[in-house]
């Protein structure tokens, strides 16, 4: 079948994942600089949060143009990232409400290496449909970059339960390293448009 209704129902999905995200952001009902700064753990965890779901999204917009058609698989894959990426809101929120305590932090190290892994059994099951010589797989070639995130978030996780801030200094660290999206994607893109000029 045709990527179009994927790519939209996903679209949607993180469209709603961020609203709810915005929505946990509560008005103060005082009006001097001690009420903002009583939700500054709160903004920081959204804004951490909205990046990294904003990453999903672009790099997601990048995968879905090396794809042509999907099947049952890939449909069964995205709806498994779509999953975890939908309980983001729920661990941003109880972990910016108890300051970075331990346990909301390492809750929301597992929000973050959840879509991680099923973002890469995403590109696992387009890569099994398309074939293992497709644009796709040689556009990623190893894929260091997507193999070490897991790791990174379970010693996060761990980290969580003695230093928290260093768990969030981890967090902050792959979401720089996945902000520009990939890559390896649009050098495929690169190459397919200098082929077509003549």
């Amino acid at each position: 079948m045709e990527k179009d209704r994927l790519s939209a129902f996903s679209d949607g999905v993180i469209a709603i994942i961020i609203t709810i995200m915005v929505l946990e952001l509560k008005v103060p009902h005082n009006t001097d600089w001690a009420a903002l700064r009583a939700l500054l753990p709160i903004f920081s965890s959204y804004v951490m949060s909205f990046v990294y779901v904003a990453i999903y999204w672009h790099n997601h917009h990048h995968l879905l143009q090396l794809v042509d058609r999907v099947d049952g698989l890939i449909l069964w894959a995205n709806s498994h990232l779509l999953f975890w990426l939908s309980l983001i809101p729920f661990a941003t929120g109880w972990m910016g409400e108890n300051y970075f305590a331990p346990l909301p932090t390492a809750l929301y190290g597992v929000a973050l290496l959840m879509p991680a892994i099923a973002y890469s059994l995403l590109v696992l099951a387009i890569i099994r449909n398309q074939g293992a010589q497709s644009k796709l797989a040689s556009a990623l070639g190893a894929d260091i970059k997507g193999k070490l995130s897991p790791f990174v978030y379970l010693i996060a996780i761990g980290t969580a339960f003695m230093h928290p801030w260093v768990s969030v200094a981890l967090f902050v660290f792959m979401a720089l390293v996945w902000l520009v999206p990939d890559r390896r994607i649009e050098r495929v893109f690169r190459a397919e448009a200098s082929e077509r000029i003549p």
